[in-house]
């Protein structure tokens, strides 16, 4: 199979270093999702395994996907040794191209943003992301709505807004009901100690039916 630019992109991102995230969950994850009843779960952009991790752990059946073969090779590795690896299907998938089967309980997605990515290719993502969806699921959306507070000179690159996204979506308000829509401010400090601060979007959607 021909590599995608994206796949490019995020191999030679993961091979730079041999561990790039904490391996915490997000922390919007645990706040949304820990009142929600443990079922099948789709993890959108999973890299180093996080927030899959974290899902097995409280008795969810995941479907993990990420571009990258590296990041998943090391997410493996991280939920065998924590013993949920067999709670865990491993797939890659460049979601611009190709998305997983099936229809899950809780389909979610943090920080789905890519230099490389075309101009509407999120958008067609999280549709297809909407679509997965069981009826009595959620769809969970996470986003950075800027950069942070101790970037003097950020690079230009427009954020998703909450209005945006549900723009994109368009989901009937008769099958989808907004459970959380929210912008989160929180501390974000930088590589080197600096304070700082950064907003994030949440979107909690229930589909009805």
């Amino acid at each position: 199979m021909t590599e995608t630019t994206a796949q490019k992109y995020w191999e030679d991102f993961y091979r730079e270093r041999d561990r790039v995230w904490t391996g915490k969950p997000n922390v919007l994850l645990v706040r949304e999702a820990s009142d929600l009843t443990p079922g099948s779960a789709l993890d959108l952009g999973c890299g180093e395994g996080g927030d899959a991790i974290w899902l097995a752990e409280r008795g969810w059946r995941v479907r993990a996907v990420d571009v990258s073969a590296i990041a998943l090779a090391r997410a493996a590795e991280r939920a065998a040794g924590a013993g949920v690896g067999e709670r865990i299907t491993w797939e890659r998938h460049d979601l611009a191209h190709s998305f997983p089967a099936g229809s899950f309980d809780l389909v979610t997605s943090h920080f789905l943003h890519s230099p490389v990515a075309a101009d509407d290719e999120r958008d067609k993502i999280l549709r297809h992301a909407a679509k997965a969806v069981a009826p009595g699921g959620v769809l969970l959306i996470v986003a950075h709505a800027g950069w942070p507070t101790w970037m003097t000179e950020p690079p230009f690159l427009e954020f998703p807004t909450i209005p945006g996204t549900l723009a994109a979506l368009d989901l009937s308000p008769e099958q989808w009901r907004v459970e959380t829509g929210e912008v989160v401010d929180r501390e974000w400090p930088g590589p080197e100690g600096q304070k700082g601060r950064r907003e994030d979007t949440v979107l909690r959607i229930r589909r009805l039916r």
